[in-house]
């Protein structure tokens, strides 16, 4: 499992732009970043380096965070590789509540990260269908 920040963050010029420089300040390097949003409000996903260093930091410069726990996949950067990781994922009866997905900086493979009720579960049947599920010292240090 990898922790993953949530901040909800009002959408106005400049709020992204605060947030991404409080954890730059304070030495954070983000890995993956994804935004989704609604008229007033967003909400930005955010796997980084150091997470605990990351919530503090923003939790200091006043924003919202919560910290949760997602499942980090390696898949052979290729048409069909996200496909496969949720047939497996379907094949336990779990639902996707989202997904992103980025590539490696070596550019073979790409990272499909994923938010499930039951984590464990979907956990062991990727394992069991051979994928490789990334640990936090594995996503951490993507592209260090």
């Amino acid at each position: 499992m990898v922790m993953q920040l949530t901040v909800f963050l009002e959408n106005s010029p400049g709020r992204l732009a605060g947030l991404t420089r409080a954890l730059g300040d304070s030495g954070v390097n983000m890995r993956a970043l994804m935004v989704a949003d609604t008229a007033e409000f967003g909400i930005v996903r955010i796997i980084c380096d150091r997470p605990d260093t990351a919530r503090r930091a923003l939790e200091a410069a006043g924003f919202s965070v919560s910290v949760g726990n997602v499942i980090a996949v390696e898949v052979p950067d290729r048409p069909g590789g996200l496909a496969d990781v949720l047939e497996v994922i379907g094949g336990v009866g779990a639902n996707v509540e989202y997904a992103y997905c980025f590539v490696e900086p070596n550019g073979n493979s790409a990272i499909d990260v994923f938010r499930v009720e039951d984590v464990a579960a979907v956990t062991e049947a990727l394992r069991r269908a051979g994928m490789r599920v990334l640990n936090e010292d594995e996503i951490y240090a993507t592209g260090s």
